[in-house]
């Protein structure tokens, strides 16, 4: 079932990887390919991030198995992992009768995860390795604007959400929401257009599953932003849209960073200030502040 070199660039693109790292990509698949021990390895790997199907939100232990690729693969073989995936990931998708358009839009969040790696670290390679494991699983989905992940809550989840007034057992189906980079403004119509997709495609695509709430755990939903950013912004619109519930002490200050700046790493002294969203992370962060996670949740009803 593995794609063939030919059809690859092909794929690539489908898959919106930049096409900076394409021909290295091909050379290397031809090479792995041929090798019977690599070969091996990448079967392995597949065979991991398929165990266990129906337990949504398992992390399957590739961490290990990566680390064995040879060591000029270090930064790609997982690449490798999730093309060799992906014909069972789109097989997936078939049986469920998924649009191919979602299927595509959806597992094109690898193409974003290689432009982000490129642009922290200047060569080709996956960021966020774990994060894509939903993607090929075929857990989460890209509708419009957001990203919805099929879960379960969590005994933490619940216990945080019971504060504000959600009364679910753990294990009760449930979607995370994400929000995906290189995808435009979070407005607040594009939010609209994507919860009313979400809400007939789990009817229709999963509809044993009834999740109740969709839930978010993110430094948008920090309500220190109300400080410094005006009230038409699309990032407190977003919150407005949460029952929210901080469970953290714990700083999380290189989130905004990462997300904003697009590096954890970059000195806040030199942070940028060219937005609203800019000023307030950089200038909360130079005054001594720190940024945290949010935990929000509403109702969630399908179709």
């Amino acid at each position: 079932m593995l794609p063939d070199a030919d059809d690859l660039p092909e794929l690539l693109l489908d898959l919106a990887v930049p096409h900076e790292d394409g021909n290295e990509l091909v050379a290397q698949w031809r090479r792995l390919t041929g090798d019977p021990v690599t070969l091996r390895l990448l079967a392995e790997c597949v065979e991991e991030l398929f165990r266990e199907p129906e337990d949504t939100g398992r992390t399957p232990e590739l961490p290990d198995l990566l680390a064995s690729a040879p060591a000029d693969l270090a930064d790609t073989f997982a690449v490798h992992v999730f093309l060799a995936a992906l014909p069972r990931t789109q097989a997936y998708h078939r049986a469920r009768g998924i649009p191919a358009e979602i299927s595509r839009r959806t597992l094109a969040d690898l193409g974003r995860q290689l432009a982000v790696h490129r642009r922290r670290h200047g060569r080709a390679g996956v960021q966020s390795r774990r994060w894509l494991v939903r993607h090929f699983r075929g857990e989460l989905y890209q509708l419009g604007r957001l990203q919805f992940e099929r879960a379960r809550l969590g005994d933490r989840d619940a216990r945080v959400a019971a504060r504000t007034g959600l009364d679910a057992a753990p294990g009760t189906p449930c979607l995370n929401l994400h929000i995906p980079d290189f995808h435009g403004p979070l407005t607040a119509s594009a939010c609209d257009r994507s919860l009313t997709t979400a809400r007939a495609f789990f009817a229709r695509y999963f509809p044993e599953e009834r999740p109740v709430a969709v839930l978010c755990h993110s430094w948008l939903l920090d309500a220190q932003l109300r400080r410094y950013l005006p009230p038409d912004s699309n990032i407190l619109r977003f919150q407005e849209r949460f029952r929210i519930a901080r469970d953290e002490d714990e700083p999380a200050d290189t989130e905004p960073v990462q997300f904003v700046f697009g590096d954890p790493d970059l000195p806040v002294a030199t942070l940028p200030r060219r937005t609203s969203v800019e000023r307030a992370v950089g200038d909360h962060l130079r005054a001594g502040g720190h940024w945290y996670i949010g935990h929000g949740w509403f109702p969630f009803r399908t179709a």
